[in-house]
């Protein structure tokens, strides 16, 4: 072999590391891949994101009660979440095409029912169709770009959940028009089936990558060598700790993204006309919407890149803080409208970033074998959380909303400050003791391992 010879060898095989260990070639090579999944993401949001929308009309029309409108949101989370295990198993398994195609079929399922629904028995059973759509969508995107990118995670989640955070920003208008124009249940129909058609076609295409190859993780990051089970995972403490702090730090916005219609009612300030530099006037919860979403996108990638960079933990520290803080400024000064825009963007913004920060540290931790599953697993937080969201509207009743904010304020901050000084110290612990026994048998030692550093 020529010296010029083996040059270009060398140079293929690191565009071939660089590409995850499969050929670069078309829609196999691992950016377009993640482009895939970000788009899937942002179609798959409005299930969440735009949920806020419908809930005055649905009350309107059906005078079912916010709170039993809202436990149909809360079922929908805990759905979307806590079947993501499973899906995550069979993405592990069977690759991520079948998984997201299904997903497409109930998302368009689950809207589809919402616009016919006339009891709150068909409510909630859409929503339990819809949840797992979404959980078959948002699961794979993740644990897929955790798989393609060993060297980015952080990054990585982050571009992928900035899809799910972003995507109702470019919708929201448009539906908050169809709702006042044509009703919510056209805005159900007719939004439900062009989402999951979409969603359909761009699950043809997405492919799962192969073992990486020369890719190292980020030098930065306290990175686990051993790939855990699910199974294994939640044998240990440091999955339980990371968990309860996804669930503290899950908890305030969810409950800003469900009631932020409600609080902007009960402040009076929902359909009070605001400009838009000077363009186009919208009704405050409108315009806020579009900014929240925005804010919920960009924080993800932003933070997930910041992550790679200083850790997983230092940055929870900065945003956990920052979101807490958030909260206590909606509520001290969330009646002028100024500050309710500003303020309720701010709570998107230092929240948005757990949907990247905590599939990183879930793969850095447990590995990137089993990162669908695992990271699946963790995800499930979101769906625990989502269950005071429901209390929250028991908390505000006669439009005090003083207690949720306060509630869910200092608990986001005291997250943070675990995260810094509890969590990243007996991760580091937890990582070296693995890593030193890496060549043994971690079914056997995962139990005494957990037992020694508990």
């Amino acid at each position: 072999m020529t010296p010029k010879t083996k040059e270009m060898e060398i140079m293929k095989s690191d565009q071939f590391a660089e590409n995850g260990g499969v050929p670069t070639k078309g829609y196999h090579n691992r950016w377009a891949q993640l482009v895939f999944g970000i788009i899937c993401m942002a179609l798959i949001a409005n299930l969440q994101y735009a949920w806020t929308l419908f809930v005055s009309p649905l009350e309107a029309k059906n005078h079912w009660g916010l709170s039993a409108i809202q436990l149909s949101f809360s079922i929908f989370i805990l759905v979307e979440t806590w079947l993501v295990p499973i899906e995550g198993w069979l993405v592990d398994k069977y690759g991520p095409r079948p998984v997201i195609a299904f997903g497409a079929i109930l998302a368009a399922l689950g809207w589809t029912i919402d616009s016919y629904a006339t009891t709150l028995p068909q409510l909630y059973f859409a929503a339990v169709i819809a949840g797992i759509g979404a959980g078959c969508v948002y699961g794979t995107c993740v644990g897929n770009a955790l798989k393609w990118f060993p060297d980015k995670r952080g990054l990585a989640a982050g571009l992928t959940a900035a899809g799910f955070g972003a995507g109702a920003a470019v919708t929201v208008i448009p539906i908050a028009s169809m709702i006042q124009t044509s009703g919510y249940e056209k805005a159900f129909l007719t939004f439900g089936i062009f989402q999951g058609v979409a969603i359909f076609i761009l699950a043809m295409l997405m492919v799962r990558p192969k073992a990486p190859k020369g890719i190292a993780a980020v030098p930065r990051v306290v990175t686990g060598k051993v790939d855990y089970t699910i199974k294994q995972m939640i044998k240990t403490p440091v999955f339980w700790l990371t968990y309860l702090l996804f669930v503290a730090v899950a908890a305030g916005g969810l409950i800003a993204t469900a009631q932020l219609g409600p609080i902007a009612k009960d402040y009076g300030l929902a359909k009070l006309p605001m400009s838009l530099l000077g363009l186009v006037t919208l009704p405050l919860l409108t315009l806020t919407m579009s900014i929240d979403n925005l804010a919920n996108g960009f924080t993800r990638p932003l933070c997930g890149f910041v992550s790679d960079r200083i850790g997983r933990e230092n940055t929870m520290l900065i945003v956990f803080v920052g979101e807490g803080l958030s909260l206590f400024g909606l509520m001290f000064f969330g009646h002028d409208p100024y500050a309710f825009m500003l303020f309720a963007a701010l709570v998107f913004l230092f929240w948005g970033e757990i949907f990247s920060i905590f599939p990183a540290i879930c793969a850095d931790t447990f590995g990137a074998k089993n990162a669908a599953g695992n990271a699946g697993t963790l995800y499930t937080a979101k769906g625990t959380a989502s269950l005071l969201v429901p209390l929250a509207s028991v908390l505000s009743v006669g439009g005090n909303w003083d207690r949720v904010f306060i509630f869910t304020g200092v608990l986001t901050i005291a997250a943070g400050l675990t995260a810094k000084f509890v969590l990243q110290p007996m991760r580091a612990r937890w990582i070296h003791n693995s890593n030193q026994n890496a060549g043994q048998d971690i079914v056997a030692n995962v139990a005494p391992r957990a037992k020694v550093l508990a």
